[in-house]
């Protein structure tokens, strides 16, 4: 079918052309948070159980739980003491000190003096040993009324043994002496406690709390 002819005034009509559709930005995902885990709070670290406290006058001495080391010394008297002996009446206190006469074991000797009543109602003995000669050990007593015997051991020999006898320093000088030690032997002949180093005040106090534990 023919088109129909236009006229000349009229305006040509556009052809109506929809607009596009406006582009929408791409949505964002949205952020998914991580949970996160909770964490306990954590008290204070359980303090661990601390071993029992050792007796002060525990030493932890390379000889205890030992056999004491056997010994045949002459006493005050020259008689011979054999150590065997001794510890077949009971537990015996045996202990090493430097010299007669000096101060520190006259304070020694007098303590252990004193206080034999109790050492002795505990079923034990008191004897010293030091490097004297017989004759100082008589002199020592007699002076200080001492009521136990005392040994000598003028070679050293004992003292070696037990491991008292070492290297020494004064006034920066070095030299070999007997280091005041106790030892506490049971009626077994086994080393019960070794006390090294004594300090002379309150040692007894020590010695009679052993012998109590020996009980």
């Amino acid at each position: 079918m023919p088109s129909k002819p236009v006229s000349p005034g009229a305006k040509a009509q556009r052809p109506t052309v929809k607009p596009a559709a406006a582009i929408k930005p791409p949505v964002k995902s949205a952020k998914v948070a991580t949970p996160v885990a909770k964490v306990k709070r954590v008290g204070k670290p359980t303090a661990q159980a601390k071993p029992p406290p050792k007796s002060p006058s525990a030493s932890g001495h390379e000889l205890e739980g030992r056999r004491a080391p056997a010994f045949v010394l002459p006493d005050q008297d020259g008689a011979p003491v054999a150590l065997a002996s001794l510890t077949a009446r009971g537990p015996v206190v045996l202990y090493f000190y430097p010299k007669d006469m000096t101060p520190g074991c006259t304070v020694e000797a007098c303590g252990f003096r004193d206080h034999l009543a109790p050492i002795r109602a505990l079923g034990a003995m008191v004897v010293g040993v030091s490097a004297d000669k017989a004759e100082s050990h008589r002199k020592f007593i007699a002076r200080h009324s001492l009521n136990f015997p005392l040994l000598s051991d003028t070679e050293n020999k004992v003292t070696r043994a037990y491991g008292v006898y070492t290297t020494k320093s004064l006034y920066g000088r070095e030299f070999m002496g007997i280091v005041r030690t106790t030892v506490i032997i049971g009626a077994d002949g086994m080393v019960k406690q070794v006390f090294p180093k004594v300090k002379v005040n309150g040692h007894i106090t020590e010695v009679v709390a052993a012998l109590k534990e020996l009980r």
